[in-house]
């Protein structure tokens, strides 16, 4: 059967262009919306005369929205590709940003967060980790671990620079600045860089079902472990999505109550990107002789330890945080990687809308959350507590490599 003009351009399209494209826009997908108040928290505060739960509340409305638009990003994704989805996304960080750079009070501060919110939920990792996944099919592990190492990349790039538009322009000319980046960047290279693919019948929700339990009965597997397995994801997934959102808007913060001075905060802080980047690297070489699962368990522990570490006190806290680096780099590829090889590239682009719900939910508490741990626990207690969510994850994450055990024997 001869193939339509966009599909052959899909395919025609080199691989690591549009990796390289995608790449680019997550470095400033991430840089321009979840780790922009770890710079530009304060500096709001201190204009505006906020609590700092005012201020995180912003953000945690805008995870809400992004949670809630996910399965439909999914389905869209599935349907049309991740080409415009991503183009959509670029633009609503761009206008959220505008918004938030001429906020004057707390109305237009949640209007300003509640389209960039948009923009994450269309436009972060699982919507760029559903692109591959269509484009590629059971191929597109490798894809997304090559992503992620530009991810990896985000907050070394983004926080210095941040920090360096704020001294230099204000929070509110950093703002600009990032949206410029958005529309004038990453747009034309979302448009002109990634291949326009055909488009699919819609994945309704009812066709879905039918069309899973055709899959069931082809591959004979049972249902209840498939259930199981998707159940033990939606739990895994958004504890590690909690610590990984503590970390990455309170680290500085945290270190800080540990006795830290913010220049060597801000020094350290900058060690998890390199220490993400390693640790993907490491398994695009070796990963594909290990299933994701172990990858998981792994990078679970790898977190567990850098707390640990981070909690004997000031002087190990640089290893700490590399450490929790290594495991927060292998945890990013595993949110995309494991239900792919769990459930399969059929509909992939739709189940990840689907698991993104539950920890984008979680994300969206944790901000305040960990501020309210934070000021009653100070820094040794949240990063306590941080370390028993990890603990209950690792477990989750075993009794999972179980049942997928009993899936592939199946």
């Amino acid at each position: 059967m001869r193939m339509s003009a966009a599909t052959e351009r899909a395919v025609q399209a080199p691989r690591w262009r549009v990796v390289a494209v995608t790449g680019l826009g997550q470095i400033f997908a991430w840089g321009s919306s979840y780790y922009l108040l770890a710079v530009l928290a304060g500096p709001i505060e201190a204009e505006n005369r906020w609590p700092s739960v005012w201020v995180m509340g912003g953000f945690s409305l805008g995870l809400l929205a992004s949670s809630l638009i996910s399965p439909a990003v999914g389905r869209l994704i599935e349907h049309f590709g991740g080409r415009p989805v991503l183009a959509a996304a670029t633009v609503a960080l761009g206008l959220g940003l505008l918004l938030l750079g001429i906020a004057r009070g707390l109305a237009s501060y949640v209007v300003a967060w509640l389209v960039l919110g948009l923009g994450m939920g269309a436009g972060l990792y699982d919507p760029a980790f559903a692109t591959l996944g269509r484009l590629y099919g059971e191929e597109a592990r490798g894809p997304i671990t090559a992503l992620t190492l530009y991810g990896g990349f985000s907050s070394t790039i983004c926080w210095p620079l941040a920090a360096w538009l704020n001294a230099a322009l204000g929070w509110r000319g950093t703002c600009f600045a990032f949206a410029a980046l958005q529309l004038g960047l990453i747009l034309p290279a979302y448009c002109f860089g990634l291949p326009r693919e055909s488009a699919k019948p819609f994945p309704f929700r009812r066709i879905a079902r039918i069309d899973r339990i055709k899959t069931l009965q082809s591959h004979a597997r049972p249902p209840l472990f498939e259930l199981l397995a998707f159940g033990l994801m939606s739990m895994g997934f958004p504890l590690a999505a909690f610590t990984m959102t503590v970390v990455s808007v309170l680290l500085l913060s945290i270190l800080q109550r540990l006795g830290l001075s913010l220049a060597n905060a801000v020094a350290l802080g900058a060690l998890i990107g390199p220490a993400q980047v390693a640790a993907r690297i490491g398994e695009l070489l070796l990963g594909r002789r290990v299933h994701p699962i172990w990858t998981m368990a792994f990078s679970t522990l790898l977190v567990a330890v850098g707390f640990g570490l981070m909690l004997i006190g000031p002087a190990y806290a640089w290893l700490g945080i590399a450490v929790y680096g290594a495991g927060n780099g292998l945890r990013s590829i595993v949110r995309g990687t494991l239900p792919l090889a769990v459930f399969g590239s059929r509909g992939y682009a739709v189940l990840m809308g689907r698991l993104a719900v539950a920890p984008l939910l979680v994300q969206a508490a944790s901000p305040s959350l960990g501020a309210i741990l934070l000021n009653a626990l100070g820094g040794y207690g949240a990063l306590a507590v941080l370390l028993v969510a990890t603990l209950l994850n690792f477990a989750i994450v075993l009794i999972l490599a179980g049942v997928i055990r009993k899936l592939t024997r199946s």
